[in-house]
Order: structure tokens, then C-alpha cells, then sequence
């Protein structure tokens, strides 16, 4: 799903058979992480915070540690950054867009009115405006990841998505508890997405997926 080669928290995923077993250790991750940092790229702001000094910040965002925010990154106009989140090289983190235990890989897009929580982007991942990830259930019992007759128990109450490289997202969608969609996959507008999406797919709704030509 991930090409790991485009995050700075490759390490993080070290020994995971899923991605979302990195979940619980993100937190702990940056903030040994960013005391490697080298100062002449990255600038500590507060508590356990480190922004790269190419990245764009708005004054109206609002950043809380653990964090760290790449080099050439964009966080935007009233931006919400709750803590446990890494921002990938060059990705965009739009107006009024709230961050929560995320990784977004280099190059990804949460640019217009997100919310990603317990997440994983891979790189150049893109939600299009409105767009969420639902972490958590409605009945809050434990996230367990679906795909046709598989079930796989993550043992997580919060969980968002895993979306893998190059993933499209359309406007105003949302993607359930424990969605996982594989790289280079399309997500119609207006969709409610849950379990598994295979790679290389087109999500039209649910029951029909189709395999991009």
C-alpha cells in the first residue's frame, strides 16, 4: 500500500504486518523522532512540535505536539492540528482541516474542510473537499477490518482509514471505522465507503467496485 521511501516515519512501520498496528505508537514515534531533527532544517515551536523551516504556516492554524510538519509543507488558514500527526514533504493541510494520529505521507492533499483522524495517507494520497474519516463506531465497541468473507480484529477503538498511494477521495464522502483502500483506487463523490477496497479500483457505491482500465 505504502511506498515507505516517501515518509519520514518509515521506521515507524518496522515490524508491523498492518499498517494500523502503528496507530497506538505514533505520539511516542515523533517525539523521539524530532529530537534527531537537524536544527538547520527544523525549528522546535513548542512543546514537542518541529516545523521544517521551508513549510508554509498560517498564523490563524493551530499546531498542538506531538507533531512534526515537513519541508515545503502548507498548513493552511485555520488548520487544526490536535497532536500525534506527521506531515509529510510537500503535502497540504487545508483551511479549516483538523488533524488527529496521522501519518500523511509525502505529497498528500487534505486541502478543503477534512477530518482525518487515527489514519495513514499514503504518498500523494488526495481527499477532495468535505471529504472525513468516521474513527470511531457508533456502538464504540473494537474496529474490525472487513473484506468479503475475511474479518481481521485490529483490537483498536479508534480507527479511521488506510488509504495507500495515489488514492483519490471524492467530495463530501466518508469513509468508515476500519476502511482500507489500496493504491491508485478511486473513490466517487458523495460515497460511504467501509471494509476493504482492492487496488487499482473505481468505488462507484457500495456493492459496486469496479477494476480500473
Amino acid at each position: 500500500m505504502y511506498t515507505l521511501t516517501e515518509t519520514i516515519a518509515a521506521k515507524l512501520f518496522e515490524g508491523a504486518v498492518y499498517p494500523w498496528e502503528v496507530l497506538p505508537k505514533i505520539g511516542s514515534f515523533i517525539v523521539e523522532l524530532g529530537e534527531t531533527l537537524s536544527e538547520e532544517e527544523y525549528e522546535k515551536r513548542g512543546e514537542n512540535v518541529w516545523i521544517a523551516k521551508s513549510a508554509e504556516v498560517a498564523p490563524t492554524a493551530c499546531i498542538n505536539g506531538p507533531a512534526i510538519i515537513g519541508r515545503n509543507a502548507q498548513v493552511r488558514h485555520c488548520a487544526f492540528i490536535r497532536g500525534n500527526a506527521i506531515v509529510g514533504e510537500g503535502a497540504v493541510v487545508g483551511n479549516s482541516t483538523e488533524l488527529k494520529n496521522v501519518v500523511l505521507f509525502n505529497k498528500v492533499q487534505v486541502p478543503h474542510y477534512n477530518y482525518v483522524g487515527d489514519s495513514i495517507l499514503g504518498y500523494k494520497a488526495h481527499m477532495g473537499a468535505g471529504s472525513i474519516t468516521s474513527n470511531v463506531k457508533s456502538d464504540k465497541t473494537l474496529v474490525v477490518v472487513k473484506d468479503k468473507e475475511e474479518q481481521i480484529a485490529t483490537g483498536l477503538k479508534k480507527f479511521g482509514a488506510m488509504l495507500g498511494d495515489n488514492v483519490e477521495v471524492g467530495c463530501n464522502s466518508v469513509l468508515n471505522p476500519g476502511t482500507v483502500v489500496g493504491r491508485d483506487s478511486q473513490i466517487y463523490p458523495v460515497s460511504c465507503v467501509r471494509g476493504v477496497v482492492a487496488p487499482g479500483s473505481i468505488y462507484k457505491k457500495q456493492g459496486e467496485i469496479v477494476e480500473k482500465r
